[in-house]
């Protein structure tokens, strides 16, 4: 049942707007300036494919409102992070940093700072962070609490445990000399996390791994060494929150169709240390602005952020990032010089990609789907059955992830009488390629077949009797599960992937299509 806007009472006021699908669940979290003016824009004709999938699944819209649209920012911001909606943009390849915290408690102990989906930390005590990846984890788990003795034990034990006779702490629980050397213990960890000068506890270890190797304790001598190789990884990465004048970040951002192809370059002391390529479909207000807003909610903030064009709102995204950064932010679209240069850079690498049919969706499908070749060209068939006479198939076709209407096909089913799908659809396939092959025509990249595992062993029954081989694969429309002839069990791919849109696009596609011509067939028909 479509929803109906017309009688539901939308306030006139900034804030943001979660719409639910028949089960109540949130399917996509959008915000505005003017709450009433932007939900019912969605109910307007012409609206992108993607978004009119959305708004068939709307059945339910709730609002929340806020002062102002800088508040409806960060609130849609996390809202987003805490329910996931699968129409929003979700960067899930993002960095993510990691922090430790020591426990407020008598005898602190040193623990990994776990964090909500809001980024709000769990637990009391001090955090210390970012660490870059990696060297926190391999610090936290032994070498540091070793190093400083620092308790491991949940509850302080009333007696001494292993951990005392092992040499990693000096028991606080039982001895008073313990108790008043442990907060200077602490103290010394703090120096070490805060990034102050660590120079005096190295030496003392190296002092103690000299110590150690001349008492032949070589296994303590070896982990003495680790622990200062790790020392040597956490003193690199001190940046904390704070960024050097020089740091910025390119976006290059091109629209293909109904989606957006991202790629980044990150520059600190002037070399480029990092690159990364996102995409997001342009679904209700999914934008490059909220773009940028979700990357920077879990990346370091530089002072200069530079893209190719200028988002919208990009006066209030400065501010937002310059008060959560502590440092003033600017975001730049140059026209000449140097970072001109770096953008034109990103965008010959994006069409590069583009050119040679390499989305990042389509190389998923690839290695997904056992695939041999990055499936550019896409064939989908479908049946449409309204009664013996209307029986009718159809195929989409898509290229490089892309519809290509002018090759889309219908065909009038001739040998198959009575409700026989998989007949159908051996019947299609049939014809189709058996056309294409004596023509020398290129045949697609993957044929794709909607249903499940007896559709697909009917389009290969078809393909095998032609002796052609394309790699071909079926999608279950209940539970959009993948059939493949190499594997007996589906391939689940996550609804939020840009590769099983492709492939769900493709498919409804040629469902649209061959609903079309059965009805225009009706109509005929019956004048």
């Amino acid at each position: 049942m479509t929803f109906n806007i017309k009688k539901t009472t939308i306030p006139s006021h900034p804030g943001i707007y979660l719409m639910k699908d028949s089960n109540g669940k949130i399917i996509y979290i959008g915000k505005a300036k003017n709450l009433k003016n932007r939900v019912r824009s969605y109910f307007v004709k012409n609206q992108n494919y993607k978004t009119q999938k959305l708004v068939e699944k709307i059945s339910d819209v709730e609002f929340v409102l806020t002062d102002n649209e800088s508040e409806a920012f960060l609130l849609e911001s996390n809202m987003i992070k805490q329910y996931r909606p699968v129409y929003n943009i979700e960067l899930k390849d993002q960095q993510r940093y990691t922090y430790l915290r020591l426990t407020n408690e008598k005898y602190p102990r040193l623990l990994v700072a776990r964090r909500t989906r809001a980024g709000k930390f769990l637990g009391d005590g001090k955090i210390f962070g970012p660490f870059t990846q990696g060297s926190s984890k391999l610090l936290t788990i032994g070498s540091l609490r070793k190093a400083f003795q620092i308790r491991i034990c949940k509850r302080l034990p009333k007696k001494a445990c292993l951990e005392y006779h092992l040499g990693n702490c000096e028991a606080p629980c039982q001895f008073k000399d313990a108790q008043d050397r442990y907060e200077k213990h602490v103290s010394n960890l703090e120096s070490v996390l805060k990034g102050r000068d660590p120079q005096l506890f190295v030496k003392k270890l190296e002092s103690e791994m000299i110590d150690a190797s001349e008492r032949l304790q070589f296994e303590r001598a070896r982990e003495i060494r680790d622990t200062l190789q790790r020392l040597g990884s956490l003193g690199t990465r001190q940046k904390m929150e704070n960024v050097r004048d020089s740091d910025e970040e390119y976006f290059g951002a091109r629209t293909i169709e109904q989606s957006v192809l991202v790629m980044t370059f990150r520059k600190t002391n002037g070399v480029i240390r990092d690159s990364n390529k996102f995409s997001f479909d342009l679904v209700g207000d999914n934008s490059f602005s909220n773009f940028l807003h979700q990357y920077y909610t879990t990346n370091q903030i530089p002072p200069n952020i530079i893209v190719n064009e200028m988002p919208e709102n990009a006066r209030l995204l400065e501010q937002l990032f310059s008060k959560k950064s502590n440092h003033q932010v600017k975001i730049l679209s140059p026209a000449a010089g140097k970072r001109k240069e770096m953008i034109d850079l990103i965008l010959r690498n994006i069409d590069v990609i583009q050119s040679k049919g390499s989305d990042p969706a389509l190389i998923e499908i690839k290695e997904r789907l056992r695939l041999h070749e990055i499936p550019k060209t896409i064939e989908c068939f479908d049946i449409s059955n309204h009664g013996i006479d209307y029986a009718v198939g159809s195929m989409s076709r898509f290229v490089n992830g892309r519809p290509d209407k002018s090759g889309y096909r219908k065909f009038r089913i001739k040998t198959i009488t009575g409700r026989d799908d998989f007949a159908m659809i051996n019947e299609i396939v049939k014809r189709r390629y058996l056309r294409l092959d004596s023509k020398k025509a290129q045949l697609p990249d993957l044929v794709l077949i909607d249903g499940g595992k007896g559709q697909l062993s009917a389009a290969l029954s078809a393909l095998q009797s032609l002796g052609l081989k394309i790699p071909c694969a079926s999608l279950a429309k209940e539970n959009e599960e993948i059939y493949i002839p190499s594997q007996k069990e589906p391939i689940i791919i996550s609804k939020t992937s840009q590769a099983l849109k492709i492939l769900q696009f493709a498919r409804d596609e040629a469902h649209r299509f061959g609903v079309a011509y059965n009805r225009a067939l009706r109509k005929i028909k019956h004048k």
